[in-house]
């Protein structure tokens, strides 16, 4: 496999864990929290994510991916980290010649899921459940795993705490 393949599949497994690190401990609505009107919601956000998934792959594959919707919201995280391990395994397939160069797929479909990712974690915080803060580089990502079983944080923030308000950057805002 070429190096940039590897990077691709270690990016997959980041956003497995970031997509796992925004969801775990979210509150049973969560998946239905509409932060203002036309604003998807985190069923809906997944079900795009999941959709970018397949996307990526028809460049591979070809042909197209419209995914239907699930009826619940626990049935979209399975579906998208199924997709995410399809990809992968795609990544990881020599005999598979791409539409597109590996770097498309890093700022086109991936770059895309990471920003979703993100505003998984903003609607967190939006309906009162905001996500724990880590240093990230210190999380143990492994490509083989890009399951919705990730492991806790390697190098959680001690300073944090969910009722304070946004703090600086630095090692220890709080003080």
């Amino acid at each position: 496999m070429s190096p940039t393949r590897a990077l691709l599949q270690h990016l997959l497994a980041t956003i497995a864990y970031r997509t796992q690190k925004a969801l775990r401990g979210a509150p049973d609505d969560f998946g239905d929290f509409r932060a203002a009107h036309h604003v998807r919601t985190p069923h809906e956000l997944l079900w795009h994510m999941t959709g970018l998934m397949g996307y990526a792959r028809t460049m591979l594959h070809g042909g197209d991916y419209a995914p239907p919707a699930t009826p619940t919201w626990r049935d979209e995280v399975a579906r998208f980290h199924e997709q995410l391990a399809l990809l992968r395994d795609d990544l990881a397939n020599a005999s598979l010649t791409a539409r597109i160069s590996d770097e498309q797929f890093l700022q086109g479909p991936l770059a895309d899921c990471l920003t979703h990712v993100g505003q998984l974690a903003m609607l967190r915080r939006m309906h009162g459940v905001p996500v724990p803060s880590e240093n990230f580089i210190m999380a143990d990502v492994r490509p083989d795993n890009v399951s919705a079983a990730q492991p806790l944080p390697a190098a959680p923030d001690a300073w944090w705490r969910p009722d304070q308000p946004p703090l600086p950057p630095g090692p220890n805002p709080a003080g």
